[in-house]
């Protein structure tokens, strides 16, 4: 590690392979804390490479417990986080109302380490049961069109890393990991990153692959479609600007889909918005993502996804998605 985080400080690259490699030495407990902590933070200070990425995935990807959902198509709605502006669970929820519209999903997420409270944060708070039992997690998909797939349960090898990344509280490379590192490897993904460099890393990255994919960035910062702006969306054959015309939703402001400060009052929101009593903003900025999730998976234009998933949420179909995943883990 010393010969590494001195390249590194000389302003220097690490190569795919070199990448990961660290990744695997850190798993293995190869390194103390405080050279972890030193790795960490030289990714703050500079852009991380295409190769140095692909290397940390692949590694987390390797290492990882996987969870063999053949014969279903799924998606994982999943943001980097690290934008900094403390919205309400917004992927969550639309995964829930994807869920709601037919689409199976196997979300990805984890304790907010850079947020207040991250999807983990109020899904555990409302009652959700984390597991990564294969069993428990076909009958979440069969019964409930969902799974959760909490992080740690699935990626061991991290576990040297968690304590680090919740003293820093800053976002760190592995908010960039995220996403892309889901142990159920959907055949699709809707991912929201946190600014224009890494959009274009991702599709450089997700070409590669077989995944049928949008990655999204509003222009104003979020990691996801927020209606506060316009976004970018990179999809397998396209790129394009959406706006809230695109939706056919008004836009609204920053304060319209700000979070709840706390893991209670974000619950709430959580819980109004998935039983109907959300407000315009709330519901159309969880529409607006679900509905680019839905039409990911199903090749539709986003105006044609909003509607499938404005008709779920309203009708109540996402929050009986919620309740029957709830109810798995209460039998």
């Amino acid at each position: 590690m010393k010969e590494i985080l001195n390249r590194l400080i000389n302003h220097e690259t690490i190569s795919k392979e070199e990448a990961k490699n660290v990744l695997v030495n850190i798993s293995n407990g190869s390194y103390n804390t405080s050279q972890i902590a030193a790795f960490l933070t030289v990714y703050m200070m500079r852009s991380i490479t295409i190769e140095e990425l692909e290397g940390f995935r692949d590694a987390l990807l390797e290492l990882c417990i996987p969870v063999k959902l053949e014969g279903y198509n799924t998606i994982d709605l999943c943001g980097t986080g690290g934008d900094g502006k403390d919205t309400f669970n917004i992927s969550t929820l639309a995964s829930f109302v994807t869920a709601g519209a037919g689409i199976q999903v196997t979300k990805h997420g984890n304790y907010g380490v850079s947020s207040k409270c991250g999807s983990s944060n109020v899904m555990e708070y409302l009652g959700i049961q984390f597991s990564n039992d294969y069993d428990f997690l076909k009958r979440s998909i069969d019964e409930a069109g969902i799974c959760i797939l909490h992080a740690p349960l699935f990626h061991p090898a991290m576990k040297n890393v968690a304590p680090i990344r919740k003293e820093l509280a800053v976002k760190t490379f592995f908010n960039m990991l995220g996403p892309m590192v889901n142990p159920a490897f959907p055949k699709n993904q809707m991912v929201g990153v946190f600014n224009l460099e890494l959009a274009r890393m991702y599709g450089y990255l997700y070409q590669n692959t077989d995944k049928n994919y949008t990655i999204l960035h509003a222009l104003d910062g979020y990691d996801e479609i927020s209606l506060t702006g316009p976004a970018k969306a990179i999809r397998n054959n396209t790129e394009q600007m959406l706006s809230g015309e695109d939706f056919g939703a008004r836009e609204h402001t920053e304060a319209a889909i700000s979070g709840g400060g706390t893991i209670e009052a974000s619950a709430k929101i959580f819980m109004d918005v998935l039983s109907g009593k959300g407000t315009e903003a709330q519901n159309n900025v969880v529409c607006a993502n679900a509905g680019m999730a839905i039409a990911t998976v199903k090749e539709l234009s986003p105006k044609e996804g909003f509607e499938l998933a404005k008709e779920s949420l309203l009708s109540g179909k996402g929050l009986e998605a919620f309740k029957k995943l709830k109810g798995i883990g209460d039998k």
